[in-house]
């Protein structure tokens, strides 16, 4: 018994562990700069990025002579407004477009998630198709389906 605790004591107040402290100054001292990993990392010292201080170029002088206001509205050459044609200030498109969808919003989000030999799944798919070329897409806000423009 008392050999056991020898040898326990001996183990524990003995160093069984190899010193890396010269390996942490020597780390701290390098820095290494990642390269993909097929290059070798390559070591440089802080000491040698240069800090430069970025200024906007304007060209003024050389874009200016190509610069020149326009009016809003476009005149029409007169042999063209004989034709018929007249200038628009709008546009007759709306910018939002209402979608029919063949199924409700809320079904098509549940469909989205069924499995993949349901005939739901394919007819939210569908909906979602259409809904995407419209530039829509489906969020749950505050529990309720809403319809949001993607930008």
């Amino acid at each position: 018994m008392f050999l056991l605790l020898f040898c326990y004591n001996h183990l524990v107040t003995t160093k069984n562990y190899t010193p890396i402290e010269d390996l942490i100054k020597q780390h701290k001292r390098q820095r290494v700069v990642s390269k993909p990993k097929e290059a070798e990392p390559i070591l440089s010292a802080p000491e040698e990025y240069e800090i430069k201080e970025i200024v906007e170029h304007k060209p003024e002088k050389e874009a200016r002579p190509f610069i020149y206001p326009r009016r809003e509205t476009i005149e029409l050459p007169p042999n063209l407004k004989k034709m018929g044609l007249q200038v628009v200030t709008s546009t007759k498109f709306p910018s939002y477009q209402t979608v029919v969808l063949p199924i409700s919003d809320d079904k098509v989000l549940q469909g989205l998630h069924a499995p993949i030999y349901s005939s739901l799944r394919w007819l939210a798919t569908l909906a979602w198709y259409i809904l995407q070329k419209a530039h829509l897409t489906l969020k749950i806000i505050h529990g309720h389906v809403v319809r949001v423009v993607r930008g």
